[in-house]
């Protein structure tokens, strides 16, 4: 009985292992296409609403995670004081639908905020 329970435990430690690793893998992978393209002023892009890095001049899903990319309008009536403080903005690195103009802490998890890029 007990060499039952002792090879359903390392039975069970080995797959999740095997699991975890391979879901590692999945999010190492790089996208096969050039993610970052130059955006233009005034000009529509999309972008992954969890993966804010990768931006596409046409519609379709992420290659990271194959979410479908949401549309942004780059506005070209942005002045260079706007745009130095639209670039000073913190997101939670947790959730990265908390944003603020200022550091401090999240409100959902208390993590500190990180300056957004």
């Amino acid at each position: 009985m007990r060499t039952k329970i002792v090879t359903t435990a390392l039975a069970l430690v080995i797959s999740c292992t095997i699991a975890f690793a391979q879901n590692k893998t999945k999010s190492i992978e790089k996208p096969k296409s050039s993610t970052k393209t130059e955006i233009s002023k005034d000009s529509v892009y999309y972008t992954c609403p969890m993966h804010h890095e990768v931006k596409m001049d046409k519609p379709g899903k992420c290659p990271v995670c194959g979410m479908a990319l949401e549309k942004k309008i780059l506005k070209k009536t942005e002045t260079k004081i706007e745009k130095k403080v639209a670039l000073k903005s913190y997101t939670c690195s947790m959730h990265p639908e908390v944003k603020s103009n200022k550091p401090g802490a999240c409100p959902k998890c208390g993590m500190d905020l990180i300056e957004k890029k």
